[in-house]
């Protein structure tokens, strides 16, 4: 147990890292959701007077605890509600089908698609593999980041078999109300099923600073860590797309509602 503390400070790591616990969880005056904390010097130089030392190992300890969030930058601040991503509901066609987006089934406040590319591209093999796609065609690739608040919260890029897709609004930067299934299911390839993997992981270089011009995620922490998402769409056996995701895991909270047991 670290209880670091410094003559003359009356506060431990573990003893101050409660004190800002407690004021967080009853939305203390300065510590709301969204507030910025003081700097490790202005917590000094408060009549607390804390040890930079010790500022610096609680406020380290609620990070990984999830109650605060740090701004490359900019500084530490109260966390705010993490980002919902409920499944299955988000992907029924009740959803796409009435011309809504799957984004916003998740939040009233929904992450935004920004710096959307369209084209051509030879997929990844285990992309082409699922799409049933010569191992060097090209596929349609739809790549998305997906900012709320001003902040990158998710990078994705999406695969679908040229046939599907060529003469379609599939092909524009806006793919119309409910979205490429809804313009799948106009051609009778409407998603019937899907399958997600989930991984967590580290993230690469490019998804953190970008790459080819685009923007990263630009994760606040070293040492932060991402949901990695590879999601198949199906219309009967067929895969129809496959869409590639990675999600920052410090913002998003993943949930899966299943029906009841009988």
């Amino acid at each position: 147990m670290d209880n670091t503390s410094e003559p003359g400070r009356k506060h431990s790591a573990e003893t101050f890292a409660a004190e800002l616990r407690r004021r967080i969880k009853e939305h203390v005056k300065g510590y709301e959701a969204g507030a910025k904390l003081p700097t490790l010097r202005e917590f000094a130089a408060s009549e607390e007077g804390v040890a930079r030392g010790v500022a610096e190992k609680a406020i380290d300890r609620l990070r990984a605890e999830g109650l605060i969030e740090s701004r490359r930058g900019s500084g530490s601040y109260v966390r705010t509600s993490r980002i919902p991503r409920t499944s299955p509901g988000r992907l029924s066609p009740t959803q796409w089908g009435n011309g809504l987006s799957i984004q916003a089934h998740d939040t009233d406040n929904p992450p935004r698609a920004v710096d959307v590319a369209v084209g051509d591209v030879v997929p990844p093999a285990h992309v082409a593999e699922a799409l049933g796609v010569p191992p060097g065609e090209a596929v349609l690739s739809r790549y998305r980041r997906y900012v709320r608040d001003r902040r990158s919260v998710q990078l994705a890029t999406a695969y679908l078999p040229i046939e599907l897709t060529r003469g379609t609004r599939i092909e524009h930067t806006d793919t119309g109300p409910g979205g490429t299934f809804a313009r799948l299911d106009e051609q009778g390839f409407g998603p019937t099923r899907f399958v997600e993997r989930v991984i967590s992981r580290a993230p690469t270089p490019a998804e953190i600073n970008g790459t080819e011009g685009r923007d990263g995620l630009g994760l606040r922490r070293e040492g932060g860590l991402v949901f990695e998402i590879t999601r198949y769409a199906y219309a009967g056996d067929r895969c129809v797309e496959v869409s590639l995701m990675v999600l920052d895991a410090e913002v998003y909270e993943l949930v899966y509602a299943f029906p009841p047991e009988v």
